[in-house]
């Protein structure tokens, strides 16, 4: 990003509440250096001065936009994303694909996501290996207005049949190490995140393949009991895909998955915050049993977007009605969700009852954790950090969306 001559590079941007490392809220000027897309500087308390930067930073002063009573917090970072606005990660083609995926990334952004880990579902081989490939593509081009796409979680194929959901039972599969390897190359790096089954025969051996490729391990789909669970752990699995979904329940003689988790201070869990796959009641004891551990994802399908009508999950047809997705013909089966990143942290915060600082946490630093190093400079207002931010209402909507320092969606011009 250049900034032309003349024109200030850093713009100042101050609130009444910043979440400030630490899950603190207060009054800060946070300052963006549009030369670099970084944070620059941040200066707790209301602005000193109605213009100009920080005195120690020696760079070129701009201006200074006072938010008011609106909230400034990282950017959203969804790690559990398969589509939105009619657009899904799984694909025929890497051209398709890497179309798709900035779609999708265009319509998070403008719910507050400003970076996510395109996620695929269980597919034919072709269709996962081009999926792979479309997803390297879009995380290697430049961002054309939307989130940035930090790379692939692979959910699937290698899961339990019998907790497949609304993955595709057809194409469910054991771990195979020369498919799991074909498509750690394919990704060529951008494979951050798999979702697989412990309990599966051949397991430890993707689970030990996967680290060695620097993509963490995700354990979901799976009817792995308590003991299998903390093996792979042992491992090196270090997360969970979208906790009490598509798992055994926590039960006091056989906690299971869940209850693994949940002990293991080394492991962030997801949470489907959509007030459809976990209570409320629900979402508020795993913060309390995992804090800075609870990670809020979307798992938002194609059809996010739309309250109503047929959609697709992969290849499985989707039927959504009243903002909840299932499968067709099923019901009871939940199929992804049409959540975005901005009603997940509304929901945490306001029908869960989290304070406002936990939910955000849940919503940047902590998934940006699980992103591995290409989250290493996301989630966090400190200098250095990558400017991307997120400005909400009192009510928590989006008024504005920052990546690397520039807007990508400010219908209001809050900060033009």
């Amino acid at each position: 990003m250049t900034t032309p001559e003349g024109v200030p590079s850093l713009v100042g941007l101050a609130a009444a509440r910043v979440a400030l490392p630490g899950a603190n809220l207060g009054p800060a000027t946070v300052w963006v250096d549009r030369h670099t897309g970084l944070v620059d500087a941040v200066e707790p308390g209301r602005p000193q001065r109605p213009c100009g930067g920080p005195a120690a930073t020696g760079t070129a002063p701009g201006p200074l936009v006072d938010l008011g009573d609106r909230i400034l917090a990282p950017g959203f970072v969804d790690v559990h994303v398969h589509g939105a606005a009619g657009a899904q990660v799984n694909g025929d083609s890497p051209e398709e694909v890497a179309r798709a995926v900035a779609a999708v990334a265009g319509f998070h952004a403008a719910h507050g996501t400003t970076a996510l880990l395109a996620t695929t579902v269980t597919d034919t081989p072709g269709r996962l290996a081009a999926t792979v490939a479309g997803v390297a593509r879009a995380a290697r081009s430049a961002r054309t207005g939307g989130a940035r796409v930090l790379g692939c979680h692979l959910e699937g194929p290698f899961v339990a049949a019998g907790r497949a959901g609304a993955q595709d039972p057809s194409q469910v599969r054991r771990p195979d190490r020369a498919e799991l390897a074909r498509l750690l190359e394919l990704g060529a790096g951008t494979v951050r995140l798999v979702t697989l089954a412990p309990e599966l025969p051949g397991a430890d051996g993707l689970i030990a393949d996967c680290l060695a490729a620097g993509a963490a391990v995700a354990l979901g789909h799976t009817d792995a009991d308590y003991d299998t669970a903390r093996r792979a752990f042992a491992a090196g699995a270090t997360h969970v895909t979208h906790l009490w979904n598509a798992m055994a329940p926590l039960h006091h003689r056989r906690p299971g998955l869940v209850g693994a988790a949940l002990a293991d201070d080394a492991v962030t869990v997801e949470i489907v915050c959509d007030l459809h796959h976990v209570h409320p009641a629900v979402v508020a004891l795993v913060a309390k049993a995992a804090p800075g551990r609870t990670v809020l994802v979307t798992d938002a399908i194609g059809a996010t977007g739309a309250t109503t009508g047929r959609a697709a999950l992969g290849a499985v047809p989707v039927e959504v009605e009243g903002g909840r997705a299932t499968l067709a013909g099923d019901p009871g089966v939940l199929a992804g969700s049409v959540l975005t990143m901005e009603a997940a942290v509304e929901n945490a915060s306001g029908t869960a009852g989290l304070p406002l600082a936990a939910a955000i946490a849940a919503a940047t630093s902590v998934p940006a954790s699980v992103a591995g190093p290409t989250g290493a400079l996301l989630g966090a207002l400190m200098p250095g950090a990558r400017a991307d931010l997120v400005v909400l209402e009192p009510t928590l909507a989006v008024a504005a969306t920052v990546v690397d320092g520039v807007p990508v969606h400010d219908p209001r011009r809050l900060l033009a």
